[in-house]
């Protein structure tokens, strides 16, 4: 059986600026954020002794008078217009339910979906009986939150054409609050795959496909063989997202198409060996900082 042996090797030390230990925005349960009684209270704060204190590790964050922690590693909040990647986990009456990485399950309305053909007619009972022709337990897609119940549970829609049922590639899960707010969420990388980096924290790689057809309606999926460059390139990428995600790095298009650049040095096998991320991963923020100065 062939053995990895690395050996010892000296790690360079990271400077890091005085700033980023003096920041005031960061806390841990317990730490006084203001006593100053004229502040409101919000989400991850109480109040003891007339100070307001944090109940959560985060984010302060400050909007006019009220004051609230957001948690760096929390389940998925998710708000109207948010890009979420989900798989189907049950077919019901008239209504998908959808693991979207939240606390609860999200619902995905028959009425909220194209129907193939891109069809715009009323939903029959035909429609309902032939729903698992649409979407099936298991399938995963792309999909948009339309609205949030009272209760918290999303409601989606797909009713655009880059929405949809996805077909080969990658699914990497990983924590929300990595995940960049941008105006798009789905990117076609240089490198010849795409990505749609999923608010809930789901990310999906694929390869770049050709002209789709719009008469799919977004249930079209190619089960062409993909070829053995683009499996590599997708790998890549993966591996590339995980050492990210492991140095707690924003993701979003720029910082992921640096690291792959950064990456094109090593095997992809060799992406997941700590030194190496550690390696990729200064170079990419190295190259964020030259891209912001």
């Amino acid at each position: 059986m062939a053995a990895d042996m690395r050996l010892p090797t000296i790690r360079k030390t990271v400077s890091l600026s005085a700033s980023a230990f003096d920041r005031k925005d960061l806390v841990v349960p317990g730490d006084v954020i203001t006593s100053d009684t004229g502040f409101m209270r919000g989400h991850g704060t109480y109040v003891d002794d007339d100070k307001l204190t944090a109940s959560v590790a985060g984010e302060v964050q400050r909007v006019d008078k009220l004051i609230c922690v957001r948690p760096l590693k929390t389940r998925f909040n998710g708000e109207v217009g948010d890009v979420v990647v989900g798989r189907i986990t049950e077919v019901q009456q008239k209504r998908w339910k959808v693991q979207t990485n939240s606390r609860l399950d999200s619902v995905l309305l028959l009425s909220s979906v194209n129907l193939p053909g891109g069809e715009l007619r009323r939903r029959s009972a035909e429609d309902e009986l032939t729903m698992r022709e649409y979407l099936q337990e298991g399938d995963l897609i792309s999909a948009e939150v339309q609205s949030v119940f009272s209760d918290g549970a999303l409601s989606l829609h797909t009713r655009s054409l880059k929405y949809g049922k996805l077909g080969q590639g990658v699914l990497v899960q990983l924590s929300p609050s990595l995940i960049k707010r941008q105006k798009t969420h789905f990117h076609n990388l240089p490198c010849g795959a795409s990505i749609i980096l999923g608010n809930n924290g789901f990310v999906w790689l694929y390869p770049t496909p050709g002209q789709q057809e719009e008469e799919a309606g977004g249930f079209y999926t190619s089960l062409e063989p993909v070829s053995l460059s683009d499996r590599e390139v997708i790998s890549r990428l993966r591996n590339c997202l995980l050492a990210l995600a492991a140095h707690k790095v924003l993701l979003y298009d720029t910082s992921v198409l640096y690291c792959y650049e950064s990456s094109l040095q090593h095997q992809v096998k060799d992406l997941l060996k700590p030194e190496v991320m550690e390696e990729i991963v200064m170079l990419t923020q190295q190259k964020l900082l030259e891209q912001e100065g």
